[in-house]
């Protein structure tokens, strides 16, 4: 079950779900949007034109941190974004990111594949952005380019985030 803004008020009146900070206005009808803050990620230079192995090669390598009040994607590149929200779920609500259709209009995607947040997941989530435009186009810190929407289990996980997820467990 997709949870409506009336069932997201409730789990964070009850403190079920938490998303510090946020702002009342963040409420939509059945999502709450997210915020970029000023850390961009961006693949390093000496990659460029170069073949990657996979099994060698991982995020943590392959990327730099930038940080700015904004950024801007030539046609085709990619960076990976960070929420200023930190999200904690309870071990039966789920979450997916979307993109908001303003900014999809205008040819931003938001997650190329990983578009979960965890039951039990305690982080800020890492928005995968590519500008598809044939133009470049300049994001902000503090533009609100995701949402997500929150969808409940029919019985809570046996593996929370938190404690079992690998990767994003310090964001």
């Amino acid at each position: 079950m997709i949870l409506s803004d009336k069932d997201i008020r409730k789990m964070l009146k009850e403190g079920k779900i938490e998303i510090e900070p946020l702002d009342e206005s963040q409420i939509g009808p059945a999502s709450v949007d997210l915020t970029l803050s000023d850390e961009w990620y961006f693949f390093k230079a000496e990659y460029a034109g170069k073949i990657v192995d996979l099994k060698e090669t991982g995020f943590d390598k392959a990327f730099e941190l930038k940080k700015g009040k904004s950024v801007t994607l030539k046609p085709g590149e990619l960076c990976l974004g960070k929420t200023v929200e930190r999200l904690k779920l309870p071990d039966d609500v789920m979450g997916t990111l979307e993109g908001r259709s303003r900014y999809a209009r205008m040819g931003i995607i938001i997650h190329t594949t990983s578009a979960i947040v965890q039951p039990g997941s305690d982080n800020r989530q890492i928005l995968e952005i590519v500008n598809l435009a044939p133009f470049p186009i300049k994001i902000h810190a503090g533009m609100r380019l995701s949402q997500v929407v929150f969808k409940r289990l029919e019985s809570p996980t046996s593996k929370p985030y938190a404690r079992f997820g690998q990767i994003a467990r310090g964001q």
